[in-house]
């Protein structure tokens, strides 16, 4: 997901989200992370490190996995299906 929290497709997203669903946070996206409560029905969090960096966020919760373009793209290769958010 790409949207900033605030966004009418972000809330979407999180109300979307199950215990089995992955999530990949990019762009305005990892704005999110700055919120408490994150994603509770999501088992998988990801976060693009560049995206991480340039917002200034510093460690990244328990339940997020931070990646880079490489992995980001085997996530996508691995994922059943993917949704552009």
């Amino acid at each position: 997901m790409n949207k900033s929290p605030d966004h009418p497709r972000a809330a979407r997203c999180v109300e979307m989200m199950s215990a089995e669903d992955g999530l990949l946070l990019t762009g305005n996206g990892v704005l999110l992370l700055a919120r408490g409560n994150l994603l509770p029905g999501a088992s998988k969090v990801f976060a693009l490190i560049p995206d991480v960096e340039a917002r200034g966020l510093g460690d990244l919760s328990g339940n997020v996995s931070s990646v880079d373009f490489a992995e980001m793209v085997t996530l996508s290769l691995q994922a059943q299906r993917v949704i552009s958010w």
